[in-house]
């Protein structure tokens, strides 16, 4: 048995020594390449954000059935010489809306019409090329962080649906002999509303790779349950409202009435049930379905306001400030559509006005994923 040591004996450094302690348990062989991820989840945004505005120039323009075919691989490259140029003017030519409404074209002018609908297809091309090489990259590096390669599959899948269901829109207006001189209304609110979607799942994924595994598991005990429920009704009224303006677009209704707050100078707009049988009314006379987008409007901003009043009341000062954001530009929203009509629809305004619905949306998406995920405030930050 060793005797006592003085206080003022060196302890040797063969003593044992006590192991560190492990952190970051959670987060071990999970992280994979989240920043580098989340970075490209972000480029994809962009273009599909972009993808929206340049859809909704090609429609305002009257781009959209300039190209009569689907290709889409040797679409891929414009007509590379005067030949091919007249030939894609020629079978432009043959479709009810040049034979009816664009007949004063020449090729000069359908060139610029042309490069509107060959940049949107060229975009969308551009978008499955980052998806493709972003996706099968970090698949082959193996640096998918766990469960996520299935999710990371998601926005691919859904963006080739997209060419398709494109397509479909498109080849709704390519008609001969049918009178139809632009595409179907109900289909350009599925191609847009499935580009919300897309935008949806993006920036969702963006929220939940910029807080570490670990955080997250956290902050989900602390899941404000009833303003999330809140927050996804405020969503899907908002995406149901989109969905009606996508309506509004393909029939041209916003410059059917141009006063407000009344319609032709009376609270219901006249010869609302003029067509047969009577549903189609609600679909495609321009009166009545301006009618329901703005009293869609309206509701939209009257579940806002009981959203921000609720999100006031949170815990956490940052989903406060994420109910708060999505609400002001509820606001703004709301009274840009009223100028938009008020000025018989300018292009620029239209515009405008598409791409804040995508902020909206994105708006209250991250004021539900706060309210699902809060984050954790210390007392100092509490008291500010």
């Amino acid at each position: 048995m060793s005797g006592k040591r003085s206080i003022f004996e060196e302890v040797s450094d063969d003593s044992p020594r006590r192991a560190p302690v492990a952190t970051g348990v959670i987060d071990r062989g999970r992280g994979g390449a989240r920043r580098a991820i989340r970075v490209w989840l972000i480029v994809l945004f962009v273009l599909v954000a972009a993808m929206i505005a340049v859809g909704g120039l090609t429609r305002l323009t009257g781009s959209g059935l300039s190209i009569t075919e689907w290709r889409p691989v040797a679409g891929a490259l414009p007509p590379m010489s005067e030949a091919e140029w007249q030939s894609e003017f020629e079978k432009y030519q043959a479709i009810d809306q040049f034979m009816i409404e664009n007949r004063w074209m020449e090729l000069a002018d359908f060139k610029e019409i042309y490069w509107w609908e060959w940049g949107h297809r060229q975009l969308g091309r551009v978008i499955g090329l980052v998806w493709a090489v972003g996706f099968f990259g970090f698949l082959l590096a193996r640096r998918i962080p766990p469960g996520w390669t299935g999710r990371l599959l998601i926005p691919g899948v859904l963006g080739g649906v997209q060419g398709v269901i494109g397509w479909w829109m498109v080849s709704s207006g390519v008609t001969q002999g049918q009178g139809v001189t632009a595409v179907a209304s109900y289909r350009l609110a599925v191609h847009l509303g499935l580009a919300f979607a897309i935008l949806g799942v993006l920036a969702w994924y963006v929220f939940l790779l910029g807080r570490p595994e670990r955080d997250l598991m956290q902050a989900r005990r602390a899941r404000e349950a009833r303003l999330f429920g809140l927050s996804t009704g405020w969503l899907h009224f908002a995406f149901l409202q989109i969905l009606i303006g996508a309506m509004v677009a393909g029939i041209d209704a916003g410059r059917s009435y141009t006063d407000w707050p009344l319609m032709g100078g009376q609270l219901f707009p006249p010869n609302a049930w003029v067509m047969e049988p009577a549903w189609r009314n609600l679909f495609e006379n321009p009166g009545l379905v301006q009618f329901i987008h703005r009293i869609t409007g309206y509701l939209l901003l009257a579940f806002g306001i009981v959203a921000f009043l609720r999100g006031r009341r949170s815990a956490h000062p940052a989903t406060r400030a994420a109910f708060g954001a999505a609400f002001a530009a509820l606001l703004v929203q709301v009274a840009l559509g009223i100028m938009t009509v008020i000025y018989g629809v300018p292009w620029q305004a239209a515009i405008l006005h598409q791409l804040l619905a995508v902020a909206l949306f994105v708006l209250i998406l991250r004021a539900r994923f706060l309210a699902g995920y809060p984050r954790a405030t210390s007392l100092r930050e509490g008291r500010r």
